[in-house]
């Protein structure tokens, strides 16, 4: 039987790296919603569709196509898995996504996906609206200084230095934005397990995932 287990949780908080990690372990799908969400603005600003409410939006959306093929992403049959991961695509995904036709038309792409068995999907509303009735849901938070020192470390690795200083008020600039949104703010979802991993590494946030998810299946909280 397919289940799906939520991590949602602040920008450079590490969902992406973990929940990659977790579903391999598993053996199960990952959804990187970010990625989609990161896709969709960059086709948008590219069309020339402005950030608001309009017809304009209403009429782009459909005719977007995301897919998630391996490590790739795709807009529309093009590779953008690289231009998804720059400070551009971080801004362009914070304004976009706060839209509610952007968002609605992404609700339905994601709950899609359980079809094809069960799901690691990370974000920032995934326990809280798109699968509220997640078994098991994580809600993973580190400072904002420790979040920052993260992504530049994640861009020095592909040969993108940028200013600490900057990543972190880019930070904090997209945590008021994802916390005071109207639609879907990023919120803790409600029976989520919260970890801090301000000082954790990643294979020791990913080995406490690992053994909750390990016990809720040994005590039929969840059914492989």
């Amino acid at each position: 039987m397919a289940y799906v287990l939520t991590i949602d949780g602040p920008a450079g908080a590490g969902k992406s790296s973990v929940a990659k990690r977790l579903a391999q372990l598993l053996g199960i799908h990952y959804l990187d919603t970010g990625a989609i969400y990161r896709a969709i603005a960059l086709v948008l600003a590219e069309e020339g569709v402005r950030p608001e409410e309009s017809e304009s939006l209403t009429q782009a959306l459909p005719g977007i196509r995301i897919e998630l093929r391996g490590g790739a992403v795709l807009a529309n049959g093009v590779d953008v898995s690289r231009e998804i991961r720059t400070p551009r695509a971080d801004k362009l995904s914070s304004v976009y996504s706060a839209l509610p036709s952007v968002r609605r038309a992404l609700l339905g792409l994601q709950r899609d996906q359980e079809q094809y068995g069960s799901l690691v999907v990370e974000g920032r509303d995934e326990g809280s609206v798109v699968f509220p009735k997640a078994p098991l849901k994580f809600f993973l938070t580190a400072t904002p200084e420790a979040r920052a020192r993260r992504r530049c470390l994640e861009r020095e690795r592909r040969g993108e230095p940028v200013s600490y200083e900057e990543v972190l008020a880019a930070i904090r600039e997209r945590d008021i934005a994802d916390s005071s949104r109207e639609v879907s703010p990023l919120v803790q979802p409600e029976g989520a397990v919260r970890i801090d991993t301000s000082d954790m590494t990643e294979d020791e946030v990913v080995e406490c995932l690992l053994s909750r998810v390990r016990d809720a299946l040994a005590k039929g909280e969840i059914s492989a």
